[in-house]
């Protein structure tokens, strides 16, 4: 059933779609938001570890809704690795709320320090000081606490975070004086947290329970919590929750025309608009457009140059912990029994490598943490499997030892480089329980990203051993991290390129846009949550500059 036309359609409501909701809204134009998740309220948000990482609470079971995933020259496997929060808000909130920027040598990276043979890096079409006044946008309509200080790869900034940064645990001196002693720079987080109340919200009480959860407080600055509720209240932006996308139409000119999807009663409708947004995350809408086909695009909604869903970045990463007993070190080390949740250090002294004597030129950021306190989790960990698992009293011993501990632990957040062989397909024999045909993921890492990420790693242990901890433990310098994520639909001048041009407008179907992840040609050093938004943001401007004519 064909619903009354809007000007524009929105499919997500995260940190891409948001946004650009709350932008058109408040222009005064009419705005359709798809969301395929229910609408969550505080009072849903309850410390269940069980409920929030075990169940479908936030992340699709894969029997229900599988995306594929192999290694290249592997089968596939179904799996729920690249997912994201299927809800209100998205992945913004169950995030922990590390906002960091981009830094400028992220927009010029080719030319700056070239492309590592095997990878295709190019530059962004847009500059830093191009996103900078949606950067200061972003962190003032989302709520980011914070103190931005000097230091060697500081962005340039207009001013400081909108909101003073919240209270820190006393092991962040011990992280500065440690990282001041190897010669290098701690230096704070910001966080999408409330440090104090901010326009209608809750200031932040100080659970230990913030990644990984919603926040029953809304202190947590979600799109969900910040950015939705105003979007509607200007009378203008209507959401719907509980509704799968299924295609995107064209009409006989090859233009957008409307959203076909399935209800929350799981009957089929169809939206029409003006503009239709894809905001569905990197995966999951190059899913959808390469599910939307039709006599004038074969291979998928805007595919004529076969990039869609190609050029598949992640986040590198890599981690490790150091243990400290409290029984034994408490009398020495008196900060190890406050019980402030939050670190918030970050070391950024090898966000660039000034030559190539370790083999790579572009590394990342050290974020410090105490590690999550789920206590399945750790327990899974502790007992391990197979021919290294623990049972009975070996098991209990060590059960004993961890509550006895505090562990501080590093993550990496790392550049991925993009390559041809890392790329989002569909598989039209696997379907969903939609009926629709899931995201196939196809991986290759470039040796650089495992040297990268080995280094940092190697810098982190080096702050961690200057603290003087019982011991250091490694938790792996190979991974990724698949819910920073983007790439698939690349943004750049050249039609024959990218997938977008600069405004995220597709180069092919003029009134179809991407402002997810997808947009992104590389994947930076920090996590992307910030980035998307003020992207949104950005684009947001552009299009109700063109609407308006």
């Amino acid at each position: 059933m064909a619903k009354d036309s809007v000007d524009v359609c929105i499919i997500g409501s995260g940190a891409g779609g948001a946004p650009l909701a709350l932008e058109l809204g408040r222009a005064g134009f009419k705005v359709v938001v798809l969301e395929k998740g229910a609408w969550y309220q505080q009072a849903d948000f309850v410390h269940d570890e069980i409920m929030n990482s075990r169940r479908n609470f936030f992340m699709p079971l894969p029997w229900d809704e599988p995306h594929l995933w192999r290694t290249e020259g592997q089968p596939y496997a179904r799996t729920n690795e690249a997912w994201t929060a299927n809800c209100v808000g998205g992945g913004t909130v169950h995030m922990s709320g590390y906002f960091y920027r981009l830094k400028p040598i992220d927009f010029r990276q080719k030319t700056e320090l070239g492309a590592p043979k095997g990878s295709n890096v190019v530059d962004w079409p847009i500059t830093y000081k191009d996103l900078a006044p949606y950067y200061d946008k972003a962190e003032a309509e989302l709520g980011v606490s914070g103190n931005a200080v000097p230091h060697p790869f500081a962005e340039p900034r207009s001013g400081n975070y909108p909101l003073p940064p919240l209270a820190e645990h006393p092991v962040s001196a011990e992280i500065d004086k440690a990282a001041k002693s190897l010669g290098w720079h701690a230096i704070p987080t910001a966080r999408g947290i409330l440090s104090k109340p901010y326009r209608g919200r809750d200031a932040c009480v100080y659970c230990t329970l913030c990644g990984s959860y919603g926040c029953e407080h809304g202190a947590k600055s979600s799109t969900a919590a910040s950015l939705i509720p105003a979007a509607i209240a200007t009378g203008n932006v209507e959401l719907r929750p509980k509704c799968m996308a299924k295609e995107i139409t064209v009409d006989a000119k090859g233009l957008a025309k409307s959203v076909i999807y399935l209800d929350a009663d799981g009957v089929e409708q169809e939206q029409p608009a003006r503009i239709i947004v894809s905001s569905c995350t990197a995966v999951e809408s190059a899913r959808l457009l390469l599910n939307s086909k039709s006599s004038r695009f074969p291979n998928g909604l805007g595919n004529d140059n076969g990039l869609v869903g190609k050029n598949l970045l992640f986040s590198s990463f890599g981690q490790s912990k150091a243990t400290f007993s409290v029984a034994k070190r408490g009398a020495e080390l008196p900060w190890l029994t406050a019980n402030m949740p939050f670190v918030n250090r970050s070391l950024q002294d090898f966000y660039v490598m000034p030559d190539d004597r370790f083999g790579f030129r572009k590394g990342g950021t050290l974020g410090f943490m105490w590690a999550h306190p789920n206590p399945i989790f750790a327990a899974v960990g502790i007992a391990r499997k197979g021919e290294n698992g623990v049972f009975g009293k070996a098991l209990k011993d060590k059960l004993r030892t961890y509550r006895d501990s505090r562990v501080l632990e590093f993550e990496i957040y790392g550049e991925f480089l993009s390559n041809d062989s890392t790329y989002v397909g569909v598989d039209p024999n696997v379907k969903d329980k939609f009926g629709l045909p899931v995201a196939a993921i196809t991986i290759k890492r470039h040796p650089l990203d495992f040297t990268m990420t080995k280094f940092l790693v190697d810098r982190g242990e080096e702050v961690l051993q200057a603290m003087n901890p019982d011991k250091v433990d490694r938790v792996g310098t190979a991974g990724e991290t698949t819910i920073l994520q983007g790439g698939t639909c690349r943004f750049g001048k050249d039609a024959a390129t990218s997938v977008l041009d600069a405004d995220c407008r597709s180069h092919v179907v003029k009134n179809l846009y991407v402002v997810d992840g997808s947009f992104l040609p590389t994947s930076g050093g920090v996590p992307l949550t910030l980035t998307i938004a003020a992207n949104s943001f950005r684009v947001a401007q552009k299009m109700v500059a063109s609407l308006k004519k």
